[in-house]
Parts: structure tokens; sequence; C-alpha cells
């Protein structure tokens, strides 16, 4: 199995109503679309989209609002929108599709899932944010922290944090890209406005997924008091596989594809069945 990153496609643009989001694509066969979280970049999935595309799907890669190389021309940067966003998507390409979410991706993927069943064939959720944690003062906190000015450093700073346990070989030069790419104009407010939003919409959806759902989370994922516990919960008001993985934390899809893909593509087989 091929576990080389891909060069850096040409991204392409979907146009929505106050900017445009950035994506590559890449394979061909079902449709399976990977959605970043928060600060992050789709070359997230720089290890994970091969094996994906080996594996006979249709890979797309987007980023997120104000991330990357998607415009920072918008006016909110919520979970809603961002499955709003991953749905015109879906829809361009004719769908249905498989969303792969990570972090508030995860909760993107669930308010499509909930809000276009006939467009979302499953959902896998990596890490997933599907529900607000903290309180009103920890909120705050982020907002101070994560403010335009600074954001790029501390972003920087905080990172290793992220990536608890395994980090990939290309963890430095990965880590400088994101931060180059919030250093471009406008995009650290786009980034600090992103960190404002709670996931109260998602976890109110949850109940309307019908699209069957794996949850894939990082054994040492530092942003969940109880990473396995966290797990479970959303497994269990999905009816989804739970998939706790070792020595990864908030990134399982680059700090162990290996294991990621195999459990992904175990997923697929039973939403895309082959003859």
């Amino acid at each position: 199995m091929n576990t080389t990153p891909r060069s850096d496609l040409s991204p392409q643009f979907i146009e929505r109503p106050d900017g445009r989001i950035a994506y590559d694509v890449d394979g061909r066969g079902p449709l399976v679309v990977l959605v970043p979280g928060m600060g992050d970049l789709r070359q997230t999935y720089r290890l994970l989209a091969p094996m994906l595309v080996a594996a006979g799907y249709r890979v797309a890669s987007c980023d997120l609002r104000g991330h990357g190389d998607s415009d920072t021309t918008f006016g909110s940067y919520n979970d809603e929108q961002t499955a709003s966003d991953v749905l015109a998507l879906i829809d361009a390409f004719g769908g249905p599709a498989v969303i792969v979410g990570n972090s508030m991706g995860a909760g993107a993927a669930v308010i499509a899932a909930a809000t276009r069943g006939d467009l979302v064939a499953g959902v896998v959720l990596v890490g997933p944010f599907v529900r607000s944690s903290g309180g009103a003062m920890q909120r705050l906190v982020m907002r101070v922290v994560l403010a335009p000015g600074w954001a790029a450093l501390m972003w920087k700073m905080y990172l290793p944090k992220l990536y608890s346990g395994h980090r990939p070989a290309d963890f430095e030069q990965y880590r400088d890209q994101v931060v180059t790419g919030i250093r471009r104009p406008g995009h650290a407010r786009a980034f600090s406005l992103t960190t404002r939003l709670n996931h109260d919409a998602a976890e109110a959806r949850l109940g309307d997924v019908a699209a069957p759902a794996l949850v894939i989370m990082g054994e040492r994922d530092p942003d969940f008091p109880n990473p396995r516990a966290e797990a479970e919960w959303i497994g269990q008001r999905l009816d989804a596989q739970v998939v706790m993985v070792e020595e990864a934390g908030h990134y399982p899809q680059s700090q162990q594809p290996l294991v990621t893909f195999d459990a992904i593509d175990t997923f697929l087989g039973t939403v895309f069945p082959r003859a």
C-alpha cells in the first residue's frame, strides 16, 4: 500500500455566495470527501488520500472557509456553513459521497448527513467535535489566545500537543505550511473567527443522521478529557462502530495513516459494496 504523501494537486474552486472553497480531487470510483478541522489544511489528508485513491475511490479534499486556498471573504465560519459548503461540493460531483471529517469537520459532516441524506451515504468522524465542550471562560480564553495578531505563533506552539503520540516524519514541514497559511492576508482573522464557534448545532442533529457512521479517535487526543468515553458517547448516538487508535492524538489520519485507512476502507466496503 502506497503511504507516500502525494504532491500537492492544483487547487480547484467551487463558488459559494460569499467566496470560493478550494479543493483538489484525484482518483476514480465512489466519492469520498475529506474535510479538515479548524486551523488545518486539506493536506492533513496527504498520507491517507493516496491510499484511498489506490483502493478505488474518487477522493476530494477541501479547505475550510478562510483556510488554505479558500477565500477569506465569508461572514460566517461555523459548522452549519461548513456543512453547506461540503454539500455544495458533493452536489457538484453528483453524489452521493462518504464524508470523512476531522475535528470540527466531523461536526459539519453530521449536519450535512442530517440535512441531505440523499447526498451523504456515510460519515467517518475522526477526532470528532460534535458537541460543545468547556465553559464560557474557556471559550473566552481561546478567543484571546488565538486573536489575529498572534494566532499563527500561538497555533505553531500548540500544534505539537495535538500530535500527542506518534508524529509523521514530515511534521515540522507540515506545521510550517499550516503557520504560513495563517499568515497570509486575511487568514489569521478568519481562523480567529472560526475559533469562536460552538458545536451545539451538530449535537442537535445527531438523532437525524440515518447514514451509517464510523468514529475514529486517537487514544491520546488531548482535546478530550477521556477520548474513549467521548468516542463511545458519539458511537452510541449514531449506532456507529468506534475505532481507538494507539499512539495518536487529534490527527489519526496523519499520525497513524495505515490504521486509519484500514478502518475507513473496511467501512467504505459496507457503504459502497462492490460486485
